[in-house]
């Protein structure tokens, strides 16, 4: 019974993890933090909103990450940084809208294209209109979601619905 609870809060978790924030890997799906991702492309076609995360992976010893200001970003000088991550698997969170600016402290790797830049959104709240049915059976509703998730076309509160009502049944047939 211990090994299906488990299962049912690895469920849940997951869920909730889906609702909160997404986690973006830089460079993914085919690269990384590296000299051959073009990173203008990679962000141009990623939504980050405030909750996410973004992971730079990369190998110590020849790449790490600096956030600088626009000049520094423009200029690939990180001479003044607001941050330098040094470990290969940095997480950096998300918390606020605005662009951020990431760039290879690394000479010649900047220049080379080693730099991001990621605009962060807010994940506003719009209300929807969802109608079933035609005619006099017509019947609509309306909802409160994420803006920046009906621009992916997925309703996380629909998702967050399905994942409590499977829990649910999952507690109520092992127990």
């Amino acid at each position: 019974m211990g090994a299906k609870v488990l299962i049912l809060i690895t469920v849940a978790v997951a869920m909730l993890g889906m609702v909160l924030g997404a986690s973006h890997t830089v460079g993914a799906p085919a690269g990384s933090w590296d000299l051959q991702t073009n990173y203008t492309l990679w962000a141009s076609r990623t939504r980050f909103t405030i909750g996410d995360e973004l992971q730079f992976q990369y190998s110590t010893t020849v790449h790490n990450v600096v956030e600088v200001r626009k000049a520094g970003y423009d200029a690939c000088n990180s001479s003044s940084p607001i941050a330098t991550f040094l470990t290969g698997n940095d997480v950096v969170p998300l918390a606020a809208i605005g662009t951020r600016y990431f760039i290879c402290g690394v000479p010649g790797h900047c220049i080379a294209g080693m730099k991001v830049q990621v605009n962060v959104k807010s994940k506003a709240v719009r209300t929807v209109q969802r109608c079933r049915g035609t005619g006099k059976r017509l019947r609509c509703q309306y909802e409160t979601v994420l803006s920046s998730d009906t621009a992916a076309g997925i309703d996380q509160s629909a998702v967050a619905r399905l994942g409590l009502a499977i829990v649910a049944t999952g507690l109520i047939l092992f127990f």
